[in-house]
């Protein structure tokens, strides 16, 4: 509390770590390397020591990239963690943008896998001990193509688990749908190019189709889409006109604000995001003060590259 009263007055100064390099110390550089030839840091690695100095440097928010769990190579199956179709992962990495559970953390980033999550909360702590406040990555435009959520809260349903498929749209629906056709893996893709895994066959089961992360309305996006990413709905027929459909409250609001209150209250003191200005305003405007009355210090970054939208979404987000 007390590291939060003095940061109240300050100008926020975000260091953005990209978390698995941060505390590596393994110094092979191979291509395509695995995590065991190239390693991978680990939130133990980020120390008292290492906060300090960054303290130092004047930083008031640490937002710590890639910590919530998304699609990768690697196999967890063994700790009951579904394993991802490498037809529709980008790269053995993955992209930290395609969030296979948003209630949970990337195991790449824990020495002990069942206790990943615990590791993470340590790592908050002493963050907040070293005095700067934690912002992580919220992703609300689109999820991984193949997202399970095991770690989320027995009263929360996941996304999609009710949606009526035979609608490309409805505005209750977590997922925009193409009735009638099944995805198509981009012709050629590889992952890593020249190697083989077991789960790469050039095919994924989804029928019906389900719309890609950057509004590609086709079973068949190009490996230079957002085609390992499906597209979220808010209630926007965005095929008809972008018409909204506000009322009531469409279900992937609730959803989102489940996350955002799982997150703010574990104490996280901020949210970086990603491409917000692909979800409606007025869910901003809707959401944003529901979180402030967890935590009214909490801080809301986001991605907009259209300067004028910036007015817009700062007023009426």
């Amino acid at each position: 509390m007390k590291a939060q009263q003095e940061l109240t007055n300050e100008k926020v100064v975000i260091y953005q770590m990209m978390t698995r390099l941060f505390g590596n110390t393994t110094i092979n550089n191979l291509k395509f390397g695995t995590k065991e030839e190239n390693g991978v840091g680990k939130f133990n690695d980020i120390s008292v020591k290492a906060l300090g100095g960054i303290k130092e440097l004047g930083i008031t928010h640490i937002w710590y990239t890639g910590v919530l769990e998304h699609a990768i190579i690697a196999d967890y199956s063994a700790y009951g963690i579904a394993i991802d179709d490498a037809d529709v992962v980008k790269g053995r990495a993955g992209s930290p943008y395609a969030i296979k559970d948003y209630y949970d953390v990337n195991p790449d980033l824990a020495e002990n896998i069942p206790d990943r999550l615990n590791e993470f909360k340590q790592l908050v702590s002493r963050t907040h001990a070293a005095g700067m406040q934690v912002v992580i990555d919220f992703v609300p435009n689109h999820v991984a193509r193949k997202y399970v959520s095991d770690a989320r809260p027995s009263v929360v349903e996941d996304f999609g688990a009710s949606d009526d498929q035979t609608l490309a749209f409805s505005a209750n629906n977590n997922f925009y749908y193409l009735p009638g056709k099944s995805f198509e893996v981009p012709a050629g893709y590889e992952p890593i190019p020249g190697h083989k895994f077991i789960t790469k066959d050039g095919k994924f089961n989804e029928h019906p189709a389900k719309v890609t992360g950057n509004d590609k309305f086709d079973a068949s996006p190009s490996q230079f889409d957002w085609f390992e990413t499906v597209k979220l709905n808010y209630g926007v027929d965005i095929e008809n006109g972008r018409t909204k459909h506000f009322e009531p409250i469409p279900d992937t609001w609730h959803k989102m604000k489940e996350v955002l209150s799982y997150w703010a209250s574990m104490g996280i003191d901020g949210f970086r995001c990603d491409m917000a200005e692909m979800v409606p305003v007025e869910f901003w405007g809707w959401v944003i003060p529901q979180i402030e009355a967890i935590n009214p210090e909490i801080i809301f970054i986001a991605e907009i590259y259209n300067p004028k939208e910036y007015e817009n979404y700062l007023s009426n987000g």
